[in-house]
C-alpha cells in the first residue's frame, strides 16, 4: 500500500490501498503478536521487509480489534460526527517516521522491491479427439495473446465480437 502513498503530498493516490494501510495500523495497534513487521536482508544482499501475520490471533485479537474500530467509525458516522472521523481515520492512514515502524522510511524499500503487475490469463477448453482439454497459458503478455490466437483461431474474429455485442446491446442500451 505505500507504493500508492505520496510523500510530496501527503496524500494517498488510491483510497482501497489507503484502506489496506489503515487495516494494518490497526492490527499492529492491537499488539498480542498478531501482526509484525520486520527490516529484514533478502537474498540478493539488498534490505526487505517481513510482515508476520500469527494465524492463531486472528480470531481472538484480529477480530475484535477491526470490529472495535468499525464500531467507532460506525458510531461517527450515525451521529453525524465529520470531525471525530476524519481526525481518527487520518491518525491511522498517516504515514510518517515518528514512531516505529517508521513507514516513511519503510517506503523506500518497498519501491524498490515493487515487481511488475501480474497478469491474469484466463484458461479455456478445447474438444480434440472428442476429450475435453483444458488449456493454460503463461501469464505474460504472449500468454494473453496466444489464449485468443487458440480461442478465436479463424480471422472472422471480428465478426464474432461484433455479433455478440448485438446481442448483448439491449442489455446496455
Amino acid at each position: 500500500a505505500l507504493e500508492f502513498y505520496s510523500p510530496e503530498s501527503g496524500q494517498w493516490r488510491q483510497a482501497h490501498m489507503q484502506g489496506r494501510y489503515v487495516i494494518l495500523q490497526v492490527m499492529l495497534e492491537a499488539g498480542e503478536g498478531l501482526v509484525s513487521l520486520e527490516k529484514v536482508t533478502g537474498e540478493d544482499g539488498k534490505p526487505d521487509l517481513l510482515v508476520k501475520l500469527d494465524r492463531s490471533k486472528i480470531i481472538p485479537v484480529g477480530k475484535k480489534a477491526i470490529g472495535e474500530f468499525l464500531r467507532k467509525l460506525q458510531v461517527y458516522k450515525s451521529t453525524a460526527d465529520f470531525t471525530a472521523a476524519k481526525e481518527m481515520y487520518d491518525r491511522y492512514s498517516d504515514v510518517n517516521d515518528s514512531s516505529e515502524p517508521h513507514f516513511l522510511s519503510l517506503r523506500s524499500i518497498v519501491l524498490d522491491r515493487k515487481q511488475p503487475r501480474r497478469m491474469f490469463v484466463q484458461q479455456h477448453t478445447s474438444l480434440k479427439d472428442n476429450k475435453v482439454r483444458l488449456n493454460s497459458y503463461s501469464a505474460t503478455a504472449e500468454g494473453v495473446i496466444q489464449s485468443w490466437v487458440d480461442r478465436y483461431p479463424t480471422t472472422d474474429i471480428d465478426d464474432i465480437i461484433e455479433d455478440l455485442w448485438g446481442k448483448e446491446k439491449p442489455f446496455f442500451a
